[in-house]
């Protein structure tokens, strides 16, 4: 895995304003502010899969109840999320739990530099939110047939896998990828409307495994809590 310093995708920087209205640094002010005024147990970081997840009844019906904030803006690679995370996101909340979904719009940078963009971030949660569990979804699969985006976010989550572990039980990475591709090696629109956002259908498959993973988390006794964090 590339060192940090030398890994263009562990560069925390901010969205570029080319359209001129402001929007991303507005949505970051607005969960700064969100981090002011709730207490959630959960918290979502990411780009779009995140983000449009509070667009569907799967949100509510599994998210919701679990005091989960979503601090999420579509386009997001990882240098934006670890910019904003590092710039006011994390402040004065402490929760359980962090969803953590990027690193699908890293096109500049190479699987092995994604994935070592996303260890990035997760260390920095594990540094800043010392007693919260940090959970890694894996990168979907995109477009309607096999190309390399599609073998390329493979390849992330299998960095990944063998990466995460160094972070101790602290972190862990959740595949959510297996019922997505069919046996011919397609994508279906039922689940990915443009082959790369989810439906709601789609987002069900993601959002069951996860669910239970945060419920399993999040109802481990105070001592089991303190005894996975050692």
């Amino acid at each position: 895995m590339s060192g940090d310093g030398l890994n263009p995708a562990a560069v925390a920087e901010p969205v570029e304003d080319v359209q001129g209205d402001g929007r991303w640094m507005s949505q970051h002010a607005r969960f700064v502010q969100e981090c002011k005024d709730a207490e959630p147990d959960v918290l979502f970081v990411g780009d779009s899969m995140v983000q449009l997840m509070q667009q569907f009844g799967i949100w509510r019906e599994l998210f919701s109840p679990l005091h989960a904030l979503n601090f999420a803006i579509g386009g997001d690679t990882t240098c934006n999320v670890l910019w904003r995370l590092q710039n006011g996101e994390l402040e004065n909340i402490r929760p359980k739990v962090v969803v953590l979904w990027v690193g699908t719009n890293n096109y500049k940078h190479t699987a092995e530099q994604v994935a070592g963009g996303i260890l990035a971030i997760a260390e920095l949660l594990t540094l800043r939110l010392p007693k919260a569990k940090i959970v890694v979804l894996s990168l979907l699969p995109r477009g309607e047939r096999p190309n390399q985006l599609r073998d390329k976010n493979a390849a992330v989550n299998g960095f990944l896998r063998s990466s995460l572990p160094r972070l101790g039980q602290k972190a862990q990475f959740l595949d959510v990828c297996r019922e997505f591709v069919h046996s011919d090696g397609t994508i279906i629109p039922q689940d990915m409307f443009d082959f790369l956002h989810l439906t709601s259908m789609g987002y069900r498959k993601v959002a069951k495994p996860l669910s239970d993973l945060l419920l399993q988390i999040l109802e481990e006794t105070p001592e089991e809590r303190r005894a996975s964090l050692v």
